[in-house]
């Protein structure tokens, strides 16, 4: 599923960018993101490869403990290539506090690469859900819709991301599950016309809508909002982390292993 998002081009550049960062970091996971991964690719997106790695457990111990993350962006071929990576302590800590950006690498569903440890883990992260991600995913859309009015209400991509934004966190409160795929949610929660943002999206990376368009959906995307709020009021998720006994275990028999 994940290789007929991208390019044959794309899928050689992507492999050269991860064999040359593998060799420097064990990854956990390496999940396409971005564009792609959100239902709405255009032929000059960017590959946005967002990971997880884990660091040798000798290495935290030390004077001087690794836990920065890793960033790479440059243009490799033609390919704008957005990599970087996150420590599996500090990406846990952030998914205890809701944040999506690192519950939708470690649960989505483009995953270009996994070590074994990612099948037990991802039981473990669905059993520490809770509201606390409604946060995180109002303040990002937030954050895209005044980007979206930064462009006079023109640009496809910032108002699709406010959408995708929305909308993911409205499944996930109601659900439990993350789903980052916008065409894959936007018919159950009512925005099926989000389909003709998508088409134009597709045509490019700086596609903009017409005037009629964006006044239009400068009409809708206040109900995006008001639909994530009631989730957080309905939602089959708890207000705090639950079984967070059982990630802590699962983190500390990593730390053994991989010493």
């Amino acid at each position: 599923m994940t290789d007929a998002l991208m390019t044959e081009h794309q899928t050689r550049v992507a492999d050269r960018v991860l064999d040359e960062e593998a060799a420097r970091r064990h990854h956990l996971v390496v999940t396409l993101t971005g564009a792609h991964a959100y239902g709405f690719p255009s032929p000059d997106s960017d590959l946005d490869l967002k990971c997880v790695h884990i660091t040798p457990t000798s290495q935290l111990l030390g004077l001087e403990p690794r836990l920065a993350p890793a960033e790479r962006l440059e243009v490799l071929d033609g390919v704008e290539v957005d990599y970087s990576s996150n420590e599996i302590g500090a990406v846990l800590t952030g998914v205890l506090q809701g944040n999506g950006n690192y519950l939708e690498r470690l649960l989505g569903a483009h995953a270009l690469r996994h070590s074994a440890e990612l099948e037990s883990l991802r039981p473990r992260v669905l059993g520490v859900l809770s509201r606390r991600l409604h946060r995180h995913y109002r303040g990002f859309a937030q954050s895209q819709l005044r980007e979206w009015e930064k462009t006079g209400f023109r640009s496809a991509k910032k108002l699709l991301y406010v959408l995708r934004t929305t909308l993911t966190g409205t499944h996930a409160l109601l659900t439990g599950e993350v789903e980052a795929d916008l065409t894959a949610v936007m018919d159950r929660y009512g925005f099926g016309e989000a389909g003709e943002l998508v088409a134009w999206k597709r045509r490019g990376e700086r596609s903009e809508l017409s005037e009629a368009l964006s006044e239009r959906w400068r009409g809708q995307v206040g109900r995006a909002f008001e639909q994530l709020d009631a989730a957080r009021e309905r939602s089959v998720l708890p207000e705090e982390p639950g079984e967070t006994a059982a990630l802590e275990v699962w983190l500390l028999e990593l730390r053994r292993a991989h010493w």
